[in-house]
């Protein structure tokens, strides 16, 4: 009877913490759809508002990242009102893109990013490996891809050639580590409150992802 019972209550907890993921993965793929409606709009947005949009979103990053240290939700209407504006923020570089006649390199770079993080996240979701070890090594990369873009705004040379070439290949690896990271993490469930931080950290690896693919094919052909 007691081991009737045991077996229950696990089942329920699986069931419990299988919603959990699948309703993070809901959310996110909400996320994106917010991003390209963020997108469309963003046909319409003056060029002059961009930047002050980009220091707009790293206001909201710099802000979730105390807010997950304190182990504090964020909400939905944050982590929408991001993906919306960066949606729009987006556009200036798509857009830069399709007026060089280099559209295709988006749909390609957007399609290859589609199936990284789908096979990425399968791969996570099946594997009994624990992707915790990742942690401190994506942190080290990140805030060197981070260190590498503030210089590149004094040499802007250092994002071409061969080196524009190994950093937007440190991007893809890295954000591809994210993804198998926070896939390990959030497969056992996530509480609920917390899923809005959760669909955050996955949409920021996924568009990076997407950038720095677009970047290693924008200058693979040159």
């Amino acid at each position: 009877m007691e081991y009737q019972q045991n077996q229950t209550f696990a089942g329920e907890y699986e069931d419990t913490y299988n919603h959990s993921f699948h309703k993070l993965m809901r959310m996110f793929t909400f996320s994106l759809l917010i991003s390209f409606v963020g997108t469309l709009v963003g046909t319409q947005v003056p060029p002059a508002l961009m930047f002050p949009l980009i220091i707009v979103q790293l206001v909201m990053i710099v802000a979730s990242m105390f807010v997950r240290r304190r182990g504090k939700p964020i909400g939905y209407v944050f982590t929408y009102t991001f993906c919306f504006i960066s949606g729009i923020t987006l556009y200036s570089v798509i857009g830069a893109y399709a007026a060089a006649g280099a559209g295709s390199l988006v749909t390609t770079a957007l399609l290859l990013t589609v199936l990284i993080f789908v096979g990425l996240s399968v791969y996570a979701y099946n594997s009994k490996r624990d992707f915790s070890f990742l942690g401190g090594f994506l942190m080290v990369g990140l805030f060197a891809l981070i260190g590498l873009s503030l210089i590149g705004l004094f040499l802007p040379g250092l994002h071409t050639g061969a080196m524009g070439l190994a950093i937007s290949f440190a991007g893809i690896l890295i954000f591809s580590g994210f993804i198998l990271y926070d896939i390990s993490r959030y497969k056992n469930g996530v509480a609920d409150e917390m899923i809005p931080l959760a669909v955050l950290s996955l949409y920021l690896s996924f568009i990076n992802l997407f950038l720095y693919l677009l970047q290693f094919l924008g200058l693979s052909r040159d």
